[in-house]
């Protein structure tokens, strides 16, 4: 091999053994350069997602954080219920609570499991469907000349179905009835630092 090509070549060989002697070095450099995305609150009753500035509690409605776990039932509520819930917590603490939307309850499950910690940083959260804001209407084709589609007391859009996600497989469905009893976990915005 030319003395010229070697040399060429040092270089590269140098910084692909330094990398090979201390995968660690590469391992820390890249976690330090990027902050963990969900974080728990100074009273750990939360985990606030630093990305999308969101605050969600660590229990399901009908839970409390106590003695660093959520204890009690968690609560199963109509989809009307879950709306007036969140709108009465807003009410009596001034903070602005609300169903998530089906994305940010998905995005939430997701992180958590990449990190690895979703049963430390979400404990004891049942595999089950879980409310969200994410409004469905049903708007079939309507056959304007059908008498039985357009009659009186006929609406050509229905609203009798919601979002709903399923903790255990993450998976997202529109078709979910109002009046079904789901799981609930309310999310706020994050205050600013």
């Amino acid at each position: 091999m030319p003395t010229a090509l070697r040399f060429c070549f040092r270089p590269l060989c140098l910084l692909a053994a330094t990398l090979l002697a201390s995968p660690q070095l590469l391992a820390r450099t890249s976690a330090d350069a990027a902050p963990a995305q969900l974080q728990l609150s100074a009273d750990g009753s939360e985990v606030h997602d630093l990305r999308a500035r969101l605050a969600w509690p660590r229990c399901l409605q009908g839970m409390e954080w106590r003695k660093q776990r959520c204890e009690g039932r968690p609560q199963r509520l109509s989809f009307g219920q879950a709306k007036e819930l969140a709108q009465s917590l807003h009410q009596a603490d001034g903070l602005r609570w609300r169903l998530p939307r089906a994305n940010e309850l998905r995005r939430l499950r997701q992180h958590a499991a990449l990190a690895g910690e979703q049963a430390a940083l979400l404990p004891d959260v049942p595999g089950g469907w879980h409310w969200t804001g994410t409004a469905a209407v049903n708007a079939a084709p309507v056959n304007q000349y059908s008498y039985e589609q357009t009659g009186p007391g006929k609406s050509r859009l229905s609203a009798q179905q919601a979002w709903a996600v399923d903790w255990a497989t993450g998976k997202a469905s529109g078709e979910m009835g109002r009046g079904n009893t789901l799981l609930v976990r309310l999310v706020r915005p994050l205050a600013a630092p």
